[in-house]
């Protein structure tokens, strides 16, 4: 869909406020096209009338009659302008309200993949900047883009009535005038689009600038972001002014056209007062109306120039739209698994040869980020995955969310018998309760932070805050699970923003607990505190527990944090090279040993 078709969608609902504002606003501007006119009848008619009468209050009373027309057609043309515009306001305001609600939702449903292509700082400038270009657009179209028109024809053909030959002197003009704004948009829209990526870009610099500010004061690198800064802010100073250059062409152009005009309808005009073909009332009218229509083309400049953004800032918006429209989350037809796993089936989650690459294209030959993984876990069961950095462990975890799909002939990765790419994202999802080392935490409460918007009761926010233990520092805080946190809980601690982000997880009492190093802020003895309540609540008081029956999936540097999983996996350059529990591994698997040794110092605390 094309991003102007798509707008109309948009302004489809507000048809009739759109009618009865521009039935309105149409009625003021023809109000307002009468004023010169009655001013050409007072000088041309009234005045000439009653100095032939000899009557003065008889002069003076059409004189006061027309003059109090005008008046009023003055003030209605003011009110119904008000009137007008201010409709024009609201369904503008509406229609962005829908579109950018329409565009955070898409956002958020984004692939990671989709995501990725199109930068955080891109999608933070089409939700701000552009959003408001495409509001503004809407607000000018209902305002000028029905008055300017108007008045460029109905003045044109009054003043065909009028003088006939002047009224051609003046359109002689025009053609000039409509080559320059079509010349001049043409020119402006990809200038225009330029400029707002250059925007993105300084956004990202912004952004990454503020995230980090405490690393840049602790190095010193002050000097240096402000000169990735200044390079940025100077490509879109430079940007910005080559597109705002070229648009403001038209405005001086069109002046010295419009002033060309002028000049020459009063030439003509002083002509042919001299020989008596034209009245003078009508030059002065004449004047009045040239005004009005030099006005009238500005206005339309504008709307170009306007138009020249907001058609811009609507393609990318429309971009993100139909991204999400065609998002690759959405089911697939693939081939059905064999029996699906029951409750402790062994196949419940199961990777078989999976393969996959970030950004693959067709004959890629990059090393891919996960090569030939196969590994089944039954529900219930606890999965350990541990390796170096750039192992592979954040990607499979990516996979098993669904935030990147494997290609049909790169593998499966199935679930209680189930392909990933069958489910919606939506039925997927809620399955998972997962806690990241480095997650997200809002401005609120601990206990909003940890119902996360779910319809969780307290109780059970009170045990997955004990399971996860964050209960005996939340219960030394003045106002407990009232007490307000900061915005990225600034005003906690490390280990205490990582339990209470765990808590978060087992909360939603999740089919499968992914815990993505959650843990590395904790001490020895409160880690081994929470593996023994989520094994006890995995187990203890059947079906009541948060946990029961879950799955859960342990990612760590410390062999501690997954000594006792059911299968533990050793990841080096997105391949497995060591799966079984921890007994298994310390014989077979030196890579895992070696860790261990280093790390436990001839025991591992449990």
């Amino acid at each position: 869909m094309t991003s102007l078709k798509r707008l109309l969608t948009y302004l489809k609902p507000y048809r009739g406020r759109i009618s009865v504002g521009l039935t309105i606003k149409i009625l003021g501007t023809l109000v307002e096209l009468a004023i010169p006119y009655i001013l050409s009848i007072i000088l041309d008619e009234a005045i000439p009338k009653a100095v032939e009468a000899g009557d003065t209050d008889s002069g003076l009373r059409q004189i006061f009659i027309w003059g109090a027309l005008m008046i009023v057609c003055a003030v209605l043309a003011l009110v119904l302008n008000i009137i007008a515009n201010r409709m024009a306001a609201r369904v503008a305001r509406d229609t962005a309200i829908a579109i950018r609600h329409d565009l955070f939702d898409s956002t958020l449903r984004l692939s990671c993949s989709r995501a990725d292509a199109f930068t955080v700082p891109s999608l933070e400038s089409r939700l701000t900047s552009d959003t408001y270009n495409v509001h503004h657009l809407i607000g000018m179209i209902q305002r000028m883009g029905i008055r300017a028109p108007i008045l460029l024809i109905g003045g044109l053909a009054i003043t065909f009535t009028l003088d006939p030959v002047l009224a051609a002197v003046m359109l002689c003009v025009l053609p000039f005038i409509a080559l320059t704004v079509f010349l001049v948009s043409r020119k402006g829209v990809p200038l225009f689009k330029k400029s707002q990526e250059s925007g993105d870009a300084m956004v990202r610099v912004v952004r990454e600038d503020a995230q980090g500010i405490r690393v840049i004061k602790a190095l010193s690198r002050k000097e240096y972001e402000q000169s990735r800064y200044e390079t940025v802010n100077r490509r879109l100073q430079h940007d910005g002014l080559r597109a705002s250059a070229v648009m403001g062409i038209s405005n001086p152009v069109i002046n010295l056209f419009l002033n060309v005009g002028l000049v020459a309808v009063l030439l003509v005009g002083a002509i042919r007062v001299t020989n008596g073909d034209c009245l003078p009332g009508k030059i002065i009218s004449f004047i009045q109306y040239f005004t009005l229509l030099s006005n009238a083309m500005l206005a339309i400049t504008r709307i170009f120039m306007m138009f020249t953004k907001g058609a811009a800032s609507m393609g990318r918006i429309s971009e993100v739209l139909d991204a999400a429209a065609a998002c690759d989350e959405a089911p697939v037809a693939v081939r059905t698994l064999p029996t699906p796993m029951g409750m402790n089936g062994e196949g419940y989650l199961r990777f078989e040869n999976v393969r996959f690459t970030y950004g693959e294209r067709e004959n890629d030959t990059r090393k891919p980020h996960l090569d030939g993984l196969s590994f089944s876990l039954p529900q219930g069961g606890t999965l350990g995955i541990i390796g170096a950095t750039g192992s592979g462990k954040t990607t499979l975890l990516s996979l098993l969310m669904r935030f990147y799909d494997v290609r049909a002939d790169h593998g499966t990765v199935s679930l209680g018998g189930r392909d990933l790419r069958t489910m919606t994202p939506e039925e997927l999802r809620q399955k998972f309760g997962i806690a990241m080392q480095n997650d997200f935490i809002f401005a609120g409460t601990i206990e909003d932070n940890i119902r996360f918007g779910r319809n969780i009761p307290h109780d059970d926010v009170v045990l997955a805050a004990k399971i996860a233990q964050a209960y005996e520092f939340i219960s030394a805080l003045p106002d407990g699970f009232a007490h307000k946190l900061t915005a990225k809980g600034t005003n906690l601690s490390g280990g205490q923003k990582q339990r209470l982000l765990i808590a978060r997880a087992i909360a939603g009492k999740p089919e499968i607990l992914i815990l993505d190093d959650a843990s590395s802020a904790l001490d020895y003895r409160t880690d081994a505190a929470l593996r023994r309540d989520i094994r006890e609540a995995q187990v203890g008081d059947g079906d009541a527990s948060p946990l029961a029956h879950t799955t859960t999936i342990v990612v760590a540097q410390r062999v501690s944090s997954v000594k006792h999983a059911d299968l533990i996996l050793v990841l080096d350059g997105g391949e497995i090279i060591g799966n079984g529990n921890h007994d298994a591994l310390m014989e077979t698997c030196e890579v895992y040993r070696e860790i261990a040794e280093s790390q436990m110092g001839g025991a591992i605390l449990d």
